[in-house]
């Protein structure tokens, strides 16, 4: 079922992904060469502590331990950050979510570290370039595959792949709602979008082939060809006002 949001309600959404996008930049600062990819665990765990109302929402979220999401070059999403050293063009994405008040918010950003090589640069625009495209397709009487149509077009006309595995998804009181959100569609089909519905819109993007498969943790999803893969995803509700991205400052 899908649940739309009343005003009051996507407000509190919005304090919520603004945190998220907020410890996502600050987090940013920190991304480099030899840094353990658990100190980005910490540095999130004290900036939260210092906020201090606002929590976690993947901690403890289906016995996920970690509060962060930290996946490296090749792993899709959900990555667990550890002992792992970031080097030299690498490129690293974080995944955060907040709640505040009873409601959630959604965001992922992708950095790269050093001068990483001219198509790993590609991809990350692109995969952003796709978030927008969708966040571009996400208005009142529009089609939910509307949005799935406009990503995997920008995608695969610039070489690269969707992830299908993986889906964006409503957000509200709870992290993961319906609807899902597929990167791929065919355009004009799908449910209507209505006002009121708050989205985490999430293009996952391969550099070679969209194939994923699942490491021994249970947890880390990773291409299946060893290739890089970016992420990047935004919050956002379509209000009597038009569209509007939560995740910003």
């Amino acid at each position: 079922m899908i649940i739309l949001k009343s005003r009051e309600e996507i407000e509190k959404i919005r304090v919520a992904s603004k945190y998220a996008i907020e410890i996502l930049i600050y987090l940013g600062q920190f991304v480099r060469e030899g840094l353990k990819t658990i100190e980005l665990e910490r540095l999130c765990e004290e900036k939260i502590r210092k906020i201090g109302h606002v929590k976690p929402a993947f901690k403890g979220y289906n016995g996920y331990p970690y509060c962060l999401c930290v996946s490296v070059n090749d792993e899709v999403v959900h990555g667990m950050p550890g002992e792992r050293i970031l080097k030299d063009n690498d490129i690293v994405s974080l995944d955060f979510g907040t709640r505040y008040d009873g409601f959630c918010g959604d965001a992922a950003i992708t950095y790269g570290i050093g001068s990483i090589p001219k198509r790993t640069e590609k991809l990350l625009a692109v995969t952003e370039g796709a978030l927008y495209k969708g966040i571009d397709e996400t208005k009142a009487g529009k089609r939910l595959h509307d949005i799935s149509h406009a990503i995997q077009s920008h995608v695969e006309g610039a070489g690269f792949s969707v992830v299908r595995e993986f889906v964006g998804h409503g957000i509200g009181r709870n992290l993961h709602e319906e609807p899902q959100i597929p990167n791929y569609g065919e355009k004009g089909t799908g449910i209507r979008l209505k006002t009121g519905m708050v989205l985490a819109i999430e293009p996952m993007v391969n550099m070679e082939k969209g194939d994923v498969v699942i490491r021994e943790n249970g947890w880390t999803a990773a291409t299946k060809d060893g290739s890089l893969s970016a992420h990047f995803e935004h919050t956002v509700a379509i209000t009597e006002k038009g569209t509007e991205i939560l995740s910003v400052l």
